[in-house]
């Protein structure tokens, strides 16, 4: 399972430039909730050939003062429960406030490693100041400038040491992993038991460190498969089910531990602005995809026209990505689940998908040659040879062109479309590469 980092920290002490240093990027999937952009932040980083996530807990907040403090205190509960480093940001030009005491305070009881970064220190002068955040009693304070980049490479190496051995469990990696994920009350837990039946003995679980995935191994109805399950689900926890941010964060180590994600929906909410998060999450990990529309038992209208609606509304929210399967479902009355089981597995094995290189050029070259790439600048664009890339997670294909600037997004998508129409590689995103003959 890769590592989790969590930012925490009162606001304006530069959480989010920090996880934008982490992660390289400007990323942020953004929640229409309210007429608020809140920022989940959350993306990857990787350093010495250790890669982890890095989630900034600061774009959580809602900012009103009444439940102002309430608020941070849930993120760093929650940092505290699921992250296996925390870094706990603190503004040198400010020095130590109220709130930062009382951030502080739970960090020490934490049981992951927590380091105290002392962000702005934009200059020598300002390190001087850093000696105050020993009053918070964690370790030394880290001097960093995150808008200047000074110092967190140290901080980085200082991250990766605190890094738990890499006890990477014993998996048979033929066997495809398959993730339940969804808002709260999407029915997660009601189709694992669906799955399990009463017959629980022929479960047999493999478990890692408390905050590691469990996986548990099923043997049945001729499907052989490890179903993830983040310790998280299994115990309620302190904080609040319901808080919004804690689900997705707990469906990150089950997406990054995962083949293939069955993504739940209600069938009586549609679509929610947290389905699109956790979607963007399986996108992002380039996970194969099955969604489950559950509670069908529940709509009184089950007409094909209305499925067809649902549908098409499911698509089109989550294009560009379109081609994976649905299942209408219930989790109660047992009612296709076993269908589920069948597309996830029919999913894990087109992510292995391997294409004879003969076949796709004869496939895909008489294509582009109909329909070749838009001329850039009076130069035209020739792409020769198509060919698929070895041991990659996902298929991935490299088409050679003369000049492979000038082949856009759009282009890339027309390619890969044709392809999905020729292969069967529903459920599994695919890459495709232009470079240069």
């Amino acid at each position: 399972m890769g590592n989790l980092v969590a930012i925490v920290g009162r606001p304006n002490v530069g959480k989010s430039t920090l996880f934008n240093r982490l992660t390289k990027t400007r990323q942020a999937i953004v929640n229409e909730e309210a007429g608020t952009t809140r920022d989940r932040q959350y993306g990857k980083s990787e350093w010495l050939g250790r890669e982890f996530s890095v989630v900034d807990t600061g774009g959580w907040v809602v900012n009103s003062d009444d439940i102002f403090e309430e608020e941070i205190r849930k993120q760093v509960l929650l940092a505290v429960d699921e992250a296996d480093v925390i870094l706990f940001v603190v503004d040198v030009t400010n020095g130590v406030t109220d709130l930062d005491l009382q951030v502080a305070s739970i960090l020490r009881r934490a049981n992951s490693p927590v380091i105290v970064v002392a962000n702005k220190t934009d200059n020598n002068e300002l390190q001087y100041n850093a000696p105050e955040f020993y009053k918070l009693g964690l370790d030394e304070p880290y001097c960093i400038s995150a808008i200047t980049g000074s110092g967190t490479g140290d901080l980085m190496d200082l991250i990766v040491s605190k890094f738990k051995k890499d006890t990477s469990e014993i998996l048979d990696d033929d066997i495809p992993r398959f993730a339940v994920v969804g808002r709260p009350n999407a029915g997660k837990s009601s189709i694992v038991n669906a799955f399990i039946g009463e017959d629980r003995n022929i479960v047999t679980e493999i478990a890692g460190t408390t905050r590691d995935s469990i996986y548990t191994r099923y043997n049945k109805f001729g499907f052989d498969f490890y179903l993830v399950d983040t310790a998280g689900i299994r115990k309620k926890n302190k904080v609040n089910e319901d808080l919004e941010y804690y689900s997705v964060i707990r469906s990150i180590r089950a997406i990054e531990g995962s083949d293939v994600c069955i993504l739940m929906l209600d069938a009586t909410r549609g679509i929610e602005s947290q389905d699109l998060n956790i979607f963007s999450l399986i996108q992002k990990n380039q996970k194969g995809l099955v969604v489950v529309i559950n509670k069908w038992d529940l709509v009184e209208d089950k007409t094909a026209k209305v499925m067809k609606t649902f549908e098409d509304a499911v698509r089109s929210r989550f294009a560009p990505f379109v081609d994976f399967p649905i299942i209408f479902a219930s989790a109660i009355t047992k009612q296709r689940i076993l269908k589920v089981l069948e597309e996830a597995r029919t999913v894990f094995e087109n992510r292995t998908t391997k294409i004879p290189t003969a076949r796709l050029n004869e496939e895909m070259l008489p294509l582009i040659e109909a329909y070749p790439p838009p001329s850039n600048k009076g130069k035209y664009i020739k792409i020769k040879y198509v060919t698929q890339l070895p041991n990659t997670q996902v298929p991935s294909f490299v088409y050679f062109a003369n000049l492979p600037q000038y082949v856009k997004e759009p282009y890339k998508r027309f390619l890969e479309n044709k392809m999905r129409e020729k292969w069967d590689l529903t459920g599994t995103p695919i890459n495709i590469f232009i470079r240069q003959k």
